[in-house]
């Protein structure tokens, strides 16, 4: 097998002489194709719609000798072949400024409106229902995924607090952070392609502590839904030098917003407490924002301060 006539090249150059079911798989393939890498004939005939026999033609249609060998073909690719710039660059190397721009937003959108269409109402409940009743909360999230996690913490801290950010440089610490962790707690753990198996660790151990696992990834047959009973599934794309993840921030913030409308007495209480603590430690410098005047300006800090007591 010729090393640089890989899959993708493949499909792109059959791809006009398709039957339409194979368009079809062939279109799912280059959408998903990290995650179709590892998915069995099977699931992938289920993810697409047709029979797993299509399947299996698909991959002769291609020149291979069947499906195991098509797949291997696809998981070299990605893990080999395909990096950063290549990815900007096959899809928006001929692109202007003001294209590039419209392209990437366009997608943004096209990404949350997928999410919308195949969120899991239930599941979401779900989650709401876990993160309400449980003692503690532990949250992971890695990498690209760090801001999320932090996002996360930040307002669940002030909805119903015991919550705790496993933010560590290696698995050892964060299985020392999750140490007590029982049957009365829950991780959220947040990790897209590629992957995190330091998020997929602490999911395994909260799973064999019986704690309630939730997790929020791209797809069911993410390797995160492994040990989660609880699956919140946002679209993110890898086609490009940074992962976009605006719909699972969207998800992310959806989840709030629900959290906040079932506790609405609790979380004015805390913000109300919070707001004090920013004004009283002048947090945000407000006194020298907006009360400051031209004496003031003129007066050494400390005979501010021995003013103020007086």
């Amino acid at each position: 097998m010729d090393a640089n006539y890989d899959t993708i090249s493949r499909i792109n150059e059959k791809f006009n002489k398709m039957s339409k079911s194979h368009k079809k798989i062939a279109t799912y393939v280059i959408d998903h194709y990290e995650q179709v890498a590892f998915m069995t004939a099977a699931k992938l005939a289920k993810a697409v719609g047709v029979s797993e026999a299509t399947i299996v033609r698909f991959a002769y249609a291609l020149e291979y000798e069947g499906y195991p060998e098509f797949q291997d073909d696809l998981a070299e690719w990605v893990k080999n072949k395909l990096n950063s710039v290549q990815r900007v660059g096959a899809k928006y190397g001929k692109s202007t400024q003001s294209e590039l721009l419209a392209s990437v937003l366009s997608a943004d959108i096209e990404k949350i409106q997928d999410t919308i269409e195949h969120v899991d109402a239930q599941a979401f409940e779900t989650a709401v229902n876990i993160i309400l009743s449980v003692k503690h909360i532990y949250i992971i999230g890695l990498r690209s995924c760090k801001p999320l996690a932090e996002f996360l913490h930040f307002y669940l801290n002030i909805i119903r607090g015991d919550v705790y950010l496993l933010d560590s440089t290696s698995t050892s610490e964060t299985f020392e952070q999750m140490l007590r962790i029982n049957e009365k707690d829950a991780v959220i753990g947040i990790s897209f392609p590629r992957y995190s198996m330091r998020t997929l660790k602490a999911m395994e151990m909260a799973n064999d502590r019986n704690a309630k696992v939730i997790t929020i990834t791209d797809t069911i047959h993410s390797p995160m839904c492994l040990y989660s009973s609880c699956n919140l599934m946002a679209r993110s794309d890898m086609v490009s030098i940074v992962d976009s993840l605006v719909a699972p921030l969207s998800l992310i913030n959806a989840l709030v917003v629900a959290l906040c409308l079932k506790k609405p007495e609790d979380v004015k209480r805390n913000l109300e407490s919070l707001e004090y603590a920013w004004d009283n430690y002048q947090v945000y410098l407000k006194d020298e924002i907006n009360f400051i005047d031209e004496d003031m300006l003129n007066t050494p800090l400390r005979a501010q301060k021995n003013a103020r007591r007086l």
